[in-house]
């Protein structure tokens, strides 16, 4: 018995290095180690033996197991460590290889218009003013020279949430908050840039909500030819050095005079074309000298201070600039239209 316990260590050591794989290496295991493997045959076999012969080959056998159990353990720890390498191998990566680009944002083609014109006004001394986005009835319309009942409100179809509050319709609230701060002291001198509601139909030129900016100066001896100064710089940074202008006459309640502001097209030079309808010029903002009555009602002496106004549309100034034809463009978040303002 003893004869074949070493035989059995032999073989089974032998079997052992022969494996290659832990497959293979698990097989030896039960082949020699299982409950039908040889070894437990012959523990089954003691039973023959005498009392004295007993726990020599009992002690035997356990150290015949130990042995073959050490040599499984090491050689699995070895084939597991070839796996990994491998496997590391296999999926090894190259770091020499260029990473994948991210790629970036860029700016919404309003954005850029918007603080363009901050930036450009801001050159000229002009302080940036923010206001709330529901307003009060009193400070989008009586303020500004339009009491309740005056027909030019219905040119402002407005989203009203009561009978005192509602979206605002343009930024000239700003302006007014602005001036009732100052408590009649100037000069004020702010750009109020944006959004503001409507309620009308989107179409090409159209939208229920749309971005706006509006400039004003108060001081003492504010002239139209100061506005006329400041609208010409603005047109000729924003659409070209050789870019004009010229008022028209308008009205709005809250400037007296009051005109309409073009710029000398772009594409003809002037000339007459399908983009100016002929005329050369292409509207581009209302402006006019601030009304008396809205000074007053800010708190301000209109014998002592005048001041301008103006007010833009940025997606206006948009589409005259990067030659847009559809104001909803801005608003579908389409990804094929706004990549083409990557380098712009």
């Amino acid at each position: 018995m003893k004869e074949r316990l070493q035989q059995l260590q032999q073989e089974a050591l032998e079997k052992i290095e022969q494996a290659n794989d832990l497959k293979a290496l698990n097989d030896v295991r039960v082949a020699y180690l299982g409950k039908k493997g040889p070894i437990t045959e012959v523990l089954r076999g003691m039973g023959a033996l005498s009392p004295e012969e007993r726990p020599v080959m009992g002690a035997l056998v356990n150290e015949v197991r130990e042995v073959i159990q050490t040599a499984l353990e090491a050689k699995q720890a070895t084939l597991e460590q070839a796996e990994v390498e491998k496997k590391l191998a296999s999926e090894a990566i190259d770091v020499t290889l260029p990473g994948r680009p991210v790629k970036r944002g860029n700016h919404h083609p309003l954005t850029r218009v918007i603080e363009e014109i901050e930036d450009l006004f801001i050159g000229m001394g002009y302080t940036i003013a923010e206001g709330p986005e529901v307003e009060k009835d009193y400070y989008n319309f009586e303020a500004l020279n339009l009491p309740k009942g005056h027909p030019a409100r219905d040119m402002q179809d407005s989203f009203y949430i009561t009978e005192e509050i509602l979206l605002r319709t343009h930024t000239s609230p700003v302006q007014a908050r602005t001036m009732e701060k100052h408590q009649g002291r100037g000069p004020v001198k702010i750009i109020c840039p944006g959004k503001v509601y409507r309620r009308d139909n989107d179409d090409a030129t159209h939208s229920h909500q749309f971005t706006q900016i509006e400039g004003l100066v108060v001081d003492e001896n504010i002239r139209m030819s100061d506005l006329k100064g400041t609208l010409r710089e603005f047109a000729r940074k924003m659409f070209g050095e050789d870019r004009d202008i010229r008022f028209r006459p308008s009205f709005f309640p809250f400037t007296e005079p009051s005109v309409e502001v073009d710029v000398s097209c772009a594409n003809c030079g002037g000339h007459g074309c399908s983009v100016c309808k002929g005329t050369g010029w292409i509207e581009i903002l209302g402006a006019g000298m601030v009304h008396p009555n809205v000074l007053e009602m800010a708190g301000f002496d209109s014998k002592k201070y005048t001041g301008f106004a103006f007010g833009m549309g940025p997606e206006r100034i948009a589409m005259l600039k990067y030659g847009i034809d559809d104001i909803r463009h801005f608003y579908q978040n389409d990804v094929r239209f706004l990549q083409q303002f990557n380098r712009v």
